[in-house]
């Protein structure tokens, strides 16, 4: 390691702690990205880019070039005969991406190391202790064991997280099936749809391409119940994927097969003091639904500008805090998503099949119902709370608005495009915001919008609305919007 302090040391080097780690880096702040890994893994779990990520990564320049590596799918099938249309939502990303999981890693690697994070492989944290200035992280590497300070830890070092374990945080929760099968193979017979995937009473079968000509497979015989250290055969895998396809695609020369089981589980705590955790570190959940990575990037994008802030003086504990109170809240949001889909995928008796499929028609025939799954499968529902009196739009996702304002070159035309310097945008839609929003210029850009409702909206850097008012006194507005500046931003400049 270049050096043994920083401002926020962040452990795992997956989709979660690089997002975190360019984030802090591009605010300028000292960020040290610690890896137990010495080598990138091409290994893969998540394939599935959702849209409320895709436009996090829009707003750090990055949803265009991913997209470019994957195939766009913009409708999704549920239970073998069920689809939902994605193509009606409310984005600039009416759809699913599917890419590979070291696509999205590349790219935000990437973004991470031209902002200056230090990211230090072959480093296995083996310890944590915590004061009230800072964090002591003992670190093992090829050169022994030593100690490296920061005012702040994330962990996002996945399920098995070392600095969960460390900050004494329990993960409850229950496993919801073991013997979950996967593979990587080469198929004589491509299928024609980009995901394949259906359950039975007898099993679940799933497969999805790379891009390269290899697919994963990932087969579920119901019932059974094996270690994950028991063997994986490829006739197994093949006789699976036949009887709930109705064929294997002649799959054949896998590259690798393993075994795993599905956790339900769940941090009672998101903030421990000055630790922070993330991603899988901080929930776990089954496959359906393809919200793992996605949860956990939009945890990244919660956290990251308020550790930001943080680490710079301007705020104090109630906003760190509201991490924990938006994010947790989130996390059983997905919980019960991915298990309902995974129930309802593998359900056997007879009656309740029947309740599925009526709950199919209902998703793909009733407009209401299927935008509201449209919305729920893709996270633009996911809401935070707001405060007594709040306006409406306060705490909820603001789509990609239009600005409009003195033409210049380079000008964002965007929101999203505007959210890429990662500070706060104080968007006005009738003439302009209050004058004294400029006691807080360097930390809030001001946009205007043709978009009549609200008048004026404070966006926050992960593209939430902090605050908003459709007030239209001046001298009432300035006064709302100081007092707002100050809670979101802290004291001006």
């Amino acid at each position: 390691m270049a050096a043994d302090t920083a401002d926020v040391i962040v452990v795992g080097a997956g989709p979660t702690g690089l997002l975190v780690a360019g984030d802090l880096a591009a605010a300028g702040l000292r960020t040290t990205l610690l890896e137990r890994r010495r080598e990138e893994s091409r290994l893969t779990r998540a394939f599935a880019v959702h849209a409320r990520t895709l436009e996090l990564l829009d707003a750090r320049g990055l949803a265009d070039e991913l997209i470019g590596t994957g195939q766009v799918v913009d409708s999704l099938r549920l239970f073998g005969r069920f689809s939902v249309d994605l193509s009606g939502l409310p984005s600039r990303f009416p759809f699913l991406l599917v890419t590979p999981q070291y696509q999205t890693e590349r790219l935000l690697r990437g973004r991470a190391a031209a902002g200056g994070a230090e990211l230090v492989g072959g480093a296995e944290v083996v310890g944590v202790r915590q004061d009230r200035a800072g964090v002591q992280v003992e670190v093992r590497d090829t050169g022994g064991t030593h100690t490296c300070r920061a005012g702040y830890l994330v962990g996002a070092d996945g399920v098995r997280s070392t600095v969960r374990d460390a900050i004494g945080e329990s993960f409850p929760g229950r496993s919801l099936g073991q013997s979950v099968m996967l593979a990587d193979v080469r198929l004589a017979e491509p299928p024609a749809d980009v995901f394949s995937v259906n359950a039975t009473a007898n099993g679940f079968a799933f497969m999805v391409p790379f891009g390269d000509g290899w697919y994963r497979v990932i087969a579920f015989r119901q019932g059974e119940q094996l270690p994950d250290t028991a063997p994986v055969e490829l006739d197994d895998i093949r006789e699976v994927t036949r009887t709930v396809l109705g064929t294997d695609h002649g799959m054949h020369d896998p590259r690798w097969m393993s075994r795993f089981h599905n956790d339900e589980r769940q941090a009672p705590r998101y903030r421990v003091g000055r630790a922070f955790l993330a991603g899988d570190a901080a929930h776990v959940h089954s496959p359906a639904g393809g919200q793992g990575m996605n949860a956990g990037l939009q945890d990244a994008a919660n956290l990251s500008w308020k550790l930001a802030l943080a680490a710079t003086g301007r705020v104090g504990d109630p906003l760190l805090d509201s991490y924990h109170a938006e994010r947790h809240p989130a996390g059983q949001q997905v919980l019960r998503l991915s298990a309902g889909l995974l129930r309802a995928a593998t359900v056997r008796a007879a009656p309740l099949r029947g309740v599925r499929r009526l709950l199919g028609t209902a998703v793909t025939t009733v407009g209401p119902v299927t935008d509201a799954a449209a919305r729920r499968i893709a996270g633009l529902d996911i809401a935070y709370p707001a405060g007594p009196g709040a306006h409406r739009a306060a705490g909820r996702r603001v789509p990609d608005l239009q600005l409009t304002g003195p033409a210049r070159p380079g000008a964002p035309t965007r929101l999203y495009e505007a959210l890429r310097s990662g500070r706060f945008q104080l968007v006005s839609a009738d003439g302009g915001p209050p004058a004294s929003a400029g006691r807080w210029a360097d930390r809030v850009d001001t946009a205007t919008t043709p978009v009549v409702a609200p008048r004026l909206a404070l966006v926050r850097p992960d593209g939430y609305a902090a605050w908003a008012t459709d007030a239209t006194d001046p001298a009432a507005r300035d006064t709302a919007a100081r007092a707002a500046l100050d809670q979101w931003c802290g004291a001006p400049g």
